[in-house]
Formats: C-alpha cells, sequence, structure tokens
C-alpha cells in the first residue's frame, strides 16, 4: 500500500483519509483508530499521527481521552481550506456546493475588484491583463481554458491589495477548476470575454462602481447557469474531479 501513496507518505495517507472522511465513507462507522490505520495502509505509527494531525488541523477530526479519534460534524471542517474544498466538490451534491460557492464569490469579488480600481499598481493592472490575454488565447486552443480563468480572478484578487481577499486566492483557484468546467459545459462554451474584459476596462479606468458592477453581474450570470440544472452528470463530475485530483496532474 506504501507505493499508492508516492514518495510523501503522509500526505498520500491524509489525502487518502481526508477524502474517505468527506464523501461520507465513515458516516455509518467509526473511525478507525491508529493500528488499525497501520494495518490497513501499510504505514507507520508516526506517518499516521502527523496525517491524523493534519485532518484534525483542518476541523475533520476529533479527539477525546478513552473516546478515541472521531469524525466532527461538518460544520466544524475548514470549508476555506482547499484540499477540504476539492474533497467536498468531488461529493455527489457537489451542485449545492458550486452554488454556495459563487454565492460567497458575488460577496467576495465584487469588492476585490472595486478595491483594484481604486488602488491597483501598473504590475498588478498588467496581471489582470495577462489573464484577459490568457483568456483570448484559450478561445483560441492556445491556452488551457480553466488556467487563464483562475488566472485572471486570482490576479484580481491580488490587485484588491486587501490580505484578507487575497487569503481566498487557493480556494478560489480549487473551486473555479470545478465551476468553471461544468458552468462551461452548461453553456456550451468558454468564459464570456466580453464580461471579463468589461471588468478589466473598469479596473483600468478607475471606475470601482463599475468595476463592482461587472464583477458581480458575471458572476450572477453563472449563478443563473446554475441555478436551473439538475445535479451534475457521474461523467461531468468525473471529469471535474480529474482536473483537481493531485494524482492527475
Amino acid at each position: 500500500m506504501q507505493h499508492a501513496f508516492g514518495r510523501n507518505l503522509t500526505y498520500g495517507l491524509h489525502e487518502t483519509l481526508g477524502r474517505a472522511i468527506v464523501v461520507g465513507d465513515y458516516a455509518d462507522r467509526p473511525f478507525p483508530n491508529e493500528a488499525d490505520i497501520v494495518r490497513e495502509h501499510g504505514v507507520s505509527r508516526s506517518v499516521t499521527r502527523e496525517a491524523v494531525k493534519m485532518l484534525a488541523a483542518k476541523g475533520l477530526l476529533g479527539a477525546r481521552p478513552k473516546q478515541g479519534t472521531f469524525v466532527l460534524p461538518e460544520e466544524a471542517w475548514n470549508l476555506l481550506d482547499p484540499d477540504v474544498l476539492r474533497w467536498l466538490l468531488e461529493r455527489e451534491a457537489s451542485i449545492d456546493l458550486l452554488r454556495h460557492f459563487n454565492e460567497l464569490r458575488a460577496g467576495v469579488e465584487p469588492e476585490a475588484a472595486a478595491l483594484a480600481a481604486r488602488g491597483a499598481s501598473e504590475a498588478q493592472q498588467a496581471a489582470i491583463s495577462a489573464g484577459l490575454a490568457r483568456m483570448v488565447a484559450a478561445e483560441r486552443g492556445e491556452d488551457d481554458p480553466l488556467d487563464s480563468d483562475i488566472a485572471f480572478h486570482v490576479a484580481v484578487l491580488r490587485a484588491s491589495n486587501n490580505p484578507f481577499f487575497l487569503q481566498f486566492r487557493e480556494m478560489v483557484s480549487t473551486a473555479l477548476r470545478t465551476s468553471i468546467r461544468f458552468t462551461n459545459q452548461i453553456a456550451g462554451r468558454t468564459a464570456n470575454i466580453a464580461e471579463h474584459t468589461a471588468v478589466r476596462d473598469a479596473i483600468l479606468a478607475g471606475d470601482a462602481d463599475g468595476a463592482h458592477a461587472a464583477m458581480r453581474g458575471l458572476i450572477v450570470n453563472v449563478l443563473t447557469l446554475i441555478e436551473p440544472s439538475p445535479s451534475p452528470s457521474p461523467r461531468t463530475l468525473r471529469q471535474a474531479q480529474e482536473s483537481l485530483d493531485p494524482g492527475s496532474r
């Protein structure tokens, strides 16, 4: 079993156990004790303890004397942790999570765009324009549509110069990989270049209200696409999961 985890046994075990927790493998049975994990996965006790410690830091596991280690309720999980979010997006009900995620984006990214319009540096403005240029290139098949779209949104978060908004960048990158893929399949196209251009142009013009409105409109359109949609098909979920799985990259 060790070889299945690759070189980093601790991270491999953390990945296996974390995914199992989040997708519900322990919903109807107790979390295994240390000896059981060692035996089942063929790893050392030190690797097991470190992996469990990592999962506890994400709010997935708790421990009490005489009770041992147990799975915490979902409301205790750190949903802003990229690993937790990635595992959550693998669940069958992930369409609800995509909706919730985009509702969060609607509260964060328009404000970030407005702040970028007020105070982005020339280098930050250039990064936003570079992200948009990559999206245009992706339309021609010359760049990756997911990576270019993510680069644009992360550049806007960085240009806000707000350290709290910047903390969302990993979460946004992780969730957008599923959200963009799913919404693009619904729309039958890649990202709307005109909508992203409107955001960029307003930021470069120093138009905070315009940047806020343009970014909000972009995200509201995503929510509109998601709202009437049925749960993703197994094929759609599988394709989205492949883009998130560290082993597939």
